[in-house]
């Protein structure tokens, strides 16, 4: 008798889907209506009303649960309550194309490895949380879009997010109805609350769906790149973000922020500064190299380097560590002075020529955003750096922060990765050994933001 009252409705809603015929017709057949159903659920009657029409298809586990029990449902039409919600969740957007990500304005240069390494881990999805992590202009949101370009190639849909203050090199997005609704979510994640971020998530159908229940909505199953460019620090809910997750098990988020999340699932990909020639090398392939010159080609369309020039590019390459941000800053002066100028110029004081890169507001520029990095360290963290930038010689390896500090392996592993997660220390991994240095940038930048107020005794000594 019920599956016939309840195939006899299901043609009473065209516009509705399964599941809300479903819903409907149950509620019905007891003779309940919206108002009486939300009483005994304990669900709103707005949720009951968008699910009969169709403008909610994936309600949380505890929802169906609640109004299963409300409508006196046996095994076998619980079954079909959730074999219609399962049919809601493959179905997502439907988008007719999927969204693209931004287009980026310059070619990368370099990164193969670090390409093919994110792409392989978000496409296939080994890893869902992915967070690039890196100082200031070194090239989190080129990657980002270059990974973002792969997968949407491949047939993902690509939504993106920047958060003000991020890099914009590249043409934004339209915007339209999933733009809205990503940062309405990501407001929703990344939002203060008073409550413990362990804290279970406070079940949203006992009111109108979240900006996260909406999102899921928008996305189904389907495999979705979400990229969250310039994140702030901080991090996202524990709770919201487990259950944005966990309700979009197509879903991969790629962040872009100088600090982690830590958060559980969290991939960190810290990302260094470009590969630069061996010492006295001029080698013009070097992806440092190359990324300069062609910098120097935008300001000097006709510059057709000599062997000179190029020793200078590599000198330059190394000078700067690398960094991507620092050699476009760099070459930008070649607007008012030629190479041997701004070799002698970045060889008396590197930072002095990049006080426009990165800078944001109250901030001094780049020897502003560098030292408020190098500033949220731990004390240990700090002292540790201060006497790496003292010592003689670029490169360590952990064996001789032991012997700095006098701590354990561990406690120097643990001071070791706060300075590869700050960015003033770069990692080469070679011959099965790993060896680290201070980037010279931070040597010549932030002498002072390291330095600790020496106590009474310290002195005294």
């Amino acid at each position: 008798m019920h599956s016939t009252a309840v195939a006899a409705a299901v043609p009473l809603a065209q516009e509705a889907t399964r599941l809300g015929v479903l819903i409907r017709a149950h509620r019905l057949r007891i003779g309940l209506t919206q108002r009486e159903l939300a009483d005994l659920s304990t669900i709103s009657v707005r949720a009951i009303r968008d699910l009969e029409q169709g403008k909610a298809r994936r309600p949380r586990p505890d929802t169906l649960r609640l109004m299963a029990d409300a409508l006196r449902l046996g095994p076998r039409a619980r079954a079909s309550l959730e074999a219609a919600v399962q049919r809601g969740r493959a179905t997502g957007a439907g988008w007719e194309q999927p969204p693209a990500p931004p287009t980026a304005l310059h070619p990368m240069v370099g990164r193969e490895a670090e390409l093919a390494g994110l792409e392989r881990e978000l496409s296939s999805g080994a890893e869902r949380l992915v967070h690039l992590v890196g100082l200031a202009g070194v090239g989190k949101t080129r990657l980002a879009l270059a990974v973002a370009e792969r997968l949407h190639a491949a047939g993902t849909p690509v939504l993106w997010h920047a958060f003000p203050g991020a890099e914009a090199d590249h043409l934004g997005c339209p915007d339209g109805e999933p733009a809205a609704r990503v940062a309405a979510a990501v407001a929703e994640l990344l939002a203060p609350t008073t409550v413990p971020a362990t804290a279970p998530a406070a079940p949203a159908a006992t009111g109108s769906p979240s900006a996260v229940d909406a999102l899921a909505e928008l996305l189904g199953d389907q495999p979705v790149l979400l990229v969250l460019d310039g994140a702030a620090a901080g991090g996202a809910r524990c709770d919201r973000l487990t259950v944005l997750l966990r309700a979009c098990p197509g879903l991969r988020l790629l962040v872009t922020s100088d600090q982690p999340w830590e958060v559980p699932g969290e991939r960190i990909f810290l990302l260094a500064p470009l590969e630069v020639p061996a010492a006295g090398s001029a080698d013009a392939t070097a992806p440092a190299v190359r990324l300069f010159l062609d910098h120097v080609r935008r300001v000097r369309p006709e510059f057709a380097p000599a062997a000179a020039d190029l020793e200078r590019a590599a000198w330059i390459s190394r000078r700067l560590d690398g960094h991507p941000g620092a050699l476009a800053a760099a070459a930008s002066w070649l607007v008012v002075c030629d190479l041997p100028a701004l070799r002698h110029s970045l060889d008396d004081d590197p930072a002095a020529l990049l006080d426009h890169l990165g800078g944001r507001p109250g901030a001094d520029g780049f020897r502003g955003v560098l030292r408020h990095r190098l500033e949220r360290l731990s004390p240990a963290a700090r002292d540790l750096l201060e006497a790496l930038c003292g010592r003689s010689g670029d490169e360590f390896e952990l064996a001789g922060i032991t012997a700095l500090t006098g701590g354990g392996l561990a406690e120097s592993g643990r001071l070791l990765r706060e300075l590869l997660i700050s960015g003033a220390v770069r990692a080469a991994h070679e011959g099965g050994s790993s060896r680290f240095r201070v980037l010279g940038l931070v040597r010549a930048t932030c002498p002072a933001a390291v330095a600790q107020p020496r106590t009474a005794a310290a002195t005294a000594a």
